[in-house]
């Protein structure tokens, strides 16, 4: 089986992004019986759309798990919704949307289908802190998990999505010392673990 791995270059403030790194350092394992395939994306509201859609339409992938920073907060965060509406800071190319839809007349919500409750459940007595959130933002990150799902829902070959939120890495918060942080090599391992529990 396939599995699409996704993360993000650096953006607003953070000179880095775990994701990054993360993506780059599972590129080709083997976890669960899923070979990992992995795209950096850009943080580029249009872009990356047109990116995510390619990669899925040419690797057709049996899941797709996308990952992205949330500095701030201080646990893994699995999403359980995506809704249909772009909107927020400037990306990278300095497009800022304000109270767009994702997909003209697509559904209000989709809900990931990664057994979220398992991976929190599985992160938490790996003693990595970890809880399901119920709102992804309206960023980049909302985004891409709304096109994944939306593509899943009417592709012939359906495929498992959803997004992961991790917080800071401790390079990060050395950078900025208000920030809870984890070890790369934690978040690393929090990755492997939610890619078992598929």
């Amino acid at each position: 089986m396939k599995l699409l791995l996704t993360g993000f270059v650096p953006f607003l403030n953070h000179k880095i992004n775990p994701t990054e790194e993360i993506v780059k350092a599972l590129d080709s394992e083997t976890i669960n019986g899923y070979t990992i395939e992995t795209r950096v994306l850009p943080v580029d509201f249009n872009e990356s759309e047109k990116e995510l859609l390619k990669e899925i339409d040419e690797r057709k992938p049996d899941a797709v798990i996308m990952l992205g920073l949330a500095a701030g907060r201080s646990k893994i965060t699995p999403e359980r919704i995506a809704i249909n509406v772009k909107d927020g800071a400037k990306d990278n190319s300095g497009f800022a949307p304000v109270d767009q839809p994702i997909v003209e007349g697509g559904p209000d919500g989709l809900f990931s289908t990664l057994p979220i409750r398992k991976m929190v459940d599985t992160l938490n007595e790996s003693y990595l802190p970890a809880k399901i959130s119920n709102t992804a933002g309206t960023y980049l990150c909302n985004n891409m998990m709304y096109v994944a799902l939306h593509e899943a829902s009417r592709a012939n070959d359906s495929f498992k999505a959803g997004f992961i939120h991790l917080p800071a890495s401790h390079e990060l918060a050395i950078e900025n010392p208000a920030l809870p942080s984890m070890s790369l090599d934690d978040l690393k391992r929090a990755v492997r673990i939610c890619i078992e529990a598929l």
